[in-house]
């Protein structure tokens, strides 16, 4: 079948099981998975596997998308207000989920250090997608906000960084090192650094040809063509395509005198990528790992959970957060994808199979449950912190 005929089916479904589930007030984008899931090659198979992989440009571009609204939220005259607190904040839920699981996983599992070392530098990874079509759906808007936005939006910088360094001692201790702990650390730094400058120029670009143009849909082929552009060449430079997109979103927030007006265009754009997006992620959900990963995988999956709320407690007393962040950020931190699935390849790569192999059935299990009850805790971490009225 064409590609064009499975994307069709894909926001047909996605539209109308989104439609049903908002019945009993689940989020839209937990109706786009159950039906990405129903639809998909593990159930009935309406998608093939084949077709998955070529859909796989609507995710690639989606992404760059969300990235681009994510870095659109840091205002620099909002980030002196906030800064250090988010910096904390992002600092401890990383850094907390990855002690927890760590030390779970040797002392209380008996699992081996490499292994607790990897699946845990694993567990700092979060998936800012779902997060940001909750609050785009439901509108919320407060500080609770603004920073659950700027703590997605560095938190997985974070996790790379730990993963690269957990990864180079656990393949010291096995004997198998490739490479030093400090090209370990410098190696992330690297893409982390290039990203953002490119992004820069990129908006530079942007905001001073933006100006010169009038008519709205000039604009948004031009903003499209900017996004693009981002991703493909992060692509190609193997840079992070979240970092480059989100630093394009920042420098025009920040650059531009009327920046809504670079950011709301891409309104008009986004919603069937958005479905398509999330309703894809569903078709690569198979749930038959759940059956797999035993009693150190919903370890996995509960220690991360706790050790991020933690962070964001103690984070947030020590700034002296408001309230609502220390008690409910957390709770909005748990979907995780993209990234934790990434570092889970390279992770079964880079280690013995007794180790790579499980990690990887643990993160994609912890996935399938992360991403189908992720969205409905943002969304009810975001009405008790009141930005959802």
């Amino acid at each position: 079948m064409n590609s064009l005929y499975y994307i069709a089916i894909v926001l047909f479904s996605g539209m109308l099981c989104a439609k049903l589930l908002s019945k009993i007030k689940l989020p839209n984008v937990t109706g786009y998975l159950i039906a990405g899931v129903i639809i998909g090659p593990y159930v009935l198979k309406i998608v093939p596997q084949d077709a998955v992989k070529s859909l796989g440009i609507l995710s690639e571009a989606a992404l760059g998308f969300i990235a681009y609204g994510i870095g659109s939220e840091f205002l620099l005259k909002n980030i002196k207000k906030t800064g250090k607190t988010v910096i904390m904040i992002t600092i401890f839920e990383a850094l907390g989920a990855v002690l927890l699981v760590d030390l779970a996983m040797i002392f209380i599992f008996k699992q081996p250090l490499p292994f607790s070392l990897t699946i845990g530098a694993i567990a700092a990874a979060t998936a800012p997608a779902a997060t940001i079509l909750v609050i785009r759906q439901y509108n919320a808007k407060g500080n609770f906000t603004t920073t659950l936005l700027q703590v997605v939006a560095m938190d997985d910088a974070i996790g790379i960084i730990a993963f690269g360094i957990s990864l180079a001692i656990a393949q010291a201790l096995i004997g198998g090192a490739s490479t030093s702990l400090a090209m370990a650390i410098l190696k992330p730094l690297i893409e982390i650094v290039f990203s953002i400058v490119i992004g820069f120029i990129l908006g530079f670009i942007f905001a001073y040809l933006g100006k010169k143009v009038q008519g709205e849909n000039e604009l948004l082929s031009l903003t499209i063509a900017f996004i693009f552009f981002a991703i493909g060449i992060s692509i190609k430079l193997n840079l992070s395509t979240l970092l480059t997109c989100m630093m394009l979103g920042a420098t025009i927030t920040n650059l531009s005198s009327n920046s809504s007006r670079f950011l709301s265009i891409v309104d008009r754009f986004t919603p069937p990528l958005f479905i398509a997006f999330f309703t894809i992620a569903g078709l690569e959900l198979n749930l038959s790992v759940l059956g797999s990963v035993g009693v150190i995988g919903l370890g996995y999956m509960v220690f991360r959970v706790i050790g991020k709320m933690l962070g964001v407690y103690i984070a947030g007393y020590i700034t002296k957060a408001e309230e609502n962040v220390r008690k409910y950020l957390g709770l909005a931190l748990v979907p995780q994808a993209g990234v934790a699935i990434g570092l889970s390849l390279v992770a079964e790569k880079s280690l013995p199979p007794e180790y790579g192999q499980a990690i990887r059935t643990i993160v994609l299990a912890g996935t399938v449950i992360y991403e189908l009850i992720g969205p409905l805790s943002s969304k009810i971490a975001l009405i008790k912190a009141g930005d959802i009225k």
